[in-house]
């Protein structure tokens, strides 16, 4: 099969690889039909993280089932299925509580599995992983590629809004115009947030944001938009989604929250251990911190369902579309703020 490799920083190849087989009972085969370039990836892909060269790369899969082992029982093949970035069992106690991205026989998509961004991929833990699509959604494309966010940027903004405890009428800032940061608006709106403040760099992103339902955004930078936050919600949101991972996102969420207020977070904090927090500012103000790597399979029914009734549409965040050949572009378009969030078709 092919599969999007890394080969060094800024170089991304599509090479011949083996194709996955069943090597458990346990297993599936995916045939990989849509899948898409996250922002977590830009980390290797800009020298940021470390990763072996030739490794294959991605986590976001949609695809056909096209091999079942012989203990799997929630999917067969023929069936759609789209696939969270973290493979979980859904037995342990972990996936139990509903924190799949803890799941003590966890796994990856990396390495033998394929890689999220090739032809085909193996999913260990086939019953705890694979989301199945309706049929008779399976092969509309438009509702397909609404789905595909869920793969992981839309659980992830979810998981921002719940561990920020939005709900209904809140007032709440979305820290990062990103994928991330754009579905967090949509999941505040969700969850019947009455007021959102969008918070980013990036004019057309804002725009975006707004027709996502945010009701104010922000585009100052550092202290100003500090400023700007608490003077449009009169001292400060009670709830802040963090959705960038850098320490300057993160401190801006500090400075701004309402004393006794909370941030969910879910950027990727890489750099963070190096230039610091004000842990001390939260500690003053009781302010509560909660959020992490964002289980998304846990979400992953609920959201479905919304998508699929038609009150909630991620789709806007892919900018662009490009083939499995031409996967470096889509990596050069994302690193240089060209696109959004890009959809790749095998």
């Amino acid at each position: 099969m092919r599969a999007a490799v890394f080969n060094a920083p800024g170089e991304i190849g599509v090479e011949e690889r083996p194709r996955p087989e069943i090597e458990a009972p346990t297993d599936a085969i995916v045939r990989v039909t849509h899948t898409a370039v996250c922002g977590s990836d830009l980390w290797f892909y800009r020298g940021d993280s470390d990763r072996d060269p030739g490794s294959p790369v991605g986590h976001e899969p949609m695809g056909i089932v096209e091999e079942v082992g012989d203990d799997v029982t929630s999917v067969a093949p023929g069936d759609r299925v789209l696939a969270p970035f973290a493979i979980s069992c859904g037995e342990c106690e972990f996936c139990r509580k509903g924190l799949h991205t803890s799941c003590e026989n966890g796994d990856s998509w990396g390495g033998d599995n394929g890689g999220g961004q090739g032809e085909y991929v193996r999913s260990t833990h086939a019953d705890g992983t694979l989301v199945r699509v309706p049929d008779r959604h399976a092969d509309d494309e438009d509702t397909l590629r609404s789905l595909l966010p869920l793969t992981d940027v839309m659980g992830t903004g979810h998981h921002a809004a719940v561990s920020a405890g939005v709900e209904a009428g809140s007032t709440v800032a979305v820290i990062g115009d990103g994928a991330v940061g754009l579905c967090g608006v949509l999941a505040a709106r969700r969850l019947g947030a009455e007021r959102i403040v969008a918070v980013g760099h990036h004019e057309d992103r804002l725009e975006l944001a707004e027709e996502f339902g945010a009701t104010e955004t922000v585009s100052e930078r550092g202290e100003a938009a500090v400023e700007r936050i608490r003077e449009l919600t009169y001292g400060g949101p009670n709830h802040v989604m963090e959705c960038v991972g850098a320490a300057s996102a993160m401190n801006t969420a500090i400075d701004a929250v309402r004393p006794g207020g909370t941030i969910g977070y879910v950027g990727v904090p890489y750099g963070v251990e190096d230039e610091g927090l004000d842990v001390f500012g939260m500690f003053g103000q009781n302010v509560t911190l909660a959020g992490g790597v964002a289980p998304v399979r846990a979400y992953a029914e609920e959201l479905m369902d919304d998508v699929l009734q038609g009150p909630l549409d991620p789709a806007p965040v892919f900018t662009e579309t490009v083939a499995l050949d031409d996967v470096d572009e889509g990596y050069r378009m994302m690193d240089e703020r060209e696109a959004i969030k890009v959809l790749v078709k095998p």
